[in-house]
């Protein structure tokens, strides 16, 4: 049975005959379309690298970040529509807050990623919004070590090891896959990370990027801060090197 074409995507709320909710999967779309982030999480912190595509030589660089501290020891990066990775982050923030007020302690990686996806799959509920069109990796270090999830716009959560999301998402998996993350040291996985990136940019050659990184853990005092700039620096000349080679 087909539902292509018969009106059932005019609602979020709305399931199509064969158990589809094409709001949510028009919002995948979004996340497809735009520049891979990846999250490594190693045996001392958690690694988060994005592609920012640069879709005007006008555009200050450094500004429109996809990477955000949602807290002291958390980070999350984005792909999809920017504006909806504002709230996201805005709605995690609030969650880390409200839980250091109440109880006085900060709101553990998988605690923040499960009230953040809860509020996201409220999004797919009814016909007045719609979806997130942003799929968020949340990784951080708290009391249980680094701790590294996916919240996707259906509301899904999901932990992981290493996880990729964007238009690269299936090569950059394909590499994740290849690593012993539980034995990279955070400087090994920053390499790592640029280098994947690079790769998966090279399918799509024609458009600029910029290269976000941040770190959470030993390196950084388990706080989530951005990678030094030479450690970046040495990053990105040891992907193109590597990029070269490749081809």
């Amino acid at each position: 049975m087909t539902s292509i074409g018969t009106g059932y995507d005019l609602s979020a709320s709305t399931y199509s005959p064969d158990g589809r909710i094409f709001q949510v999967e028009y919002a995948n779309k979004a996340v497809e379309n735009s520049g891979t982030a990846i999250g490594l999480r190693v045996k001392d912190g958690v690694v988060l690298a994005v592609e920012k595509l640069i879709h005007s030589k006008l555009l200050v660089p450094g500004a429109n970040r996809r990477i955000q501290t949602v807290d002291r020891h958390i980070g999350m990066a984005s792909a999809g529509l920017l504006a909806d990775s504002r709230k996201i982050s805005q709605l995690a923030r609030d969650s880390g807050a409200q839980t250091r007020k109440q109880w006085r302690e900060p709101l553990t990686v998988k605690a923040l990623s499960d009230s953040v996806s809860w509020n996201a799959q409220t999004y797919t509920l009814y016909s007045s919004v719609r979806p997130f069109g942003v799929s968020t990796i949340f990784g951080g270090v708290d009391k249980s070590g680094p701790s590294l999830y996916i919240v996707e716009p259906s509301g899904v959560c999901l932990g992981y090891h290493g996880a990729a999301v964007g238009k690269g998402r299936q090569l950059a998996k394909t590499e994740l896959e290849k690593l012993k993350l539980s034995e990279l040291s955070m400087r090994e996985a920053v390499m790592e990370a640029a280098r994947i990136i690079y790769l998966v940019h090279d399918d799509n050659k024609e458009k600029e990027f910029e290269l976000e990184m941040t770190w959470v853990g030993v390196e950084s005092n388990d706080l989530h801060l951005p990678v030094p700039t030479d450690l970046l620096e040495e990053a990105k000349r040891k992907a193109k090197e590597a990029l070269e080679t490749f081809e």
